[in-house]
């Protein structure tokens, strides 16, 4: 499910039990504002600081909004494909599943 806002996605966390604090909040909108990054590659950076943190660590998530920036991702796909193609988050959990079908 994509979400365009980074408030919506935020919002859409919260629903699904994923609650980020008022801190972590205002470093979210620090590092999108800091990189000057679009709301959609933000969601993905969060996304994928959760998944690969499994907490939101802060670190973490602007070094990854930096990345992007460097390597010019400016959309959903572009950063999807980004963490992808850098292989940031293990695929090695997906392979086993599949594995024991």
């Amino acid at each position: 499910m994509r979400i365009d806002s980074t408030g919506e996605f935020i919002q859409f966390l919260s629903s699904k039990g994923i609650h980020l604090t008022e801190n972590h909040i205002a470093f979210i909108y620090f590092g999108k504002k800091y990189t000057d990054s679009q709301d959609e590659v933000v969601n993905v950076a969060i996304e994928t600081t959760l998944k690969v943190q499994v907490k939101f660590d802060g670190s973490y998530y602007i070094a990854l909004l930096e990345a992007m920036k460097q390597a010019d991702v400016n959309n959903y796909f572009e950063a999807k494909r980004f963490v992808r193609k850098k292989q940031i988050v293990p695929t090695t959990l997906h392979i086993q599943k599949q594995n024991s079908i």
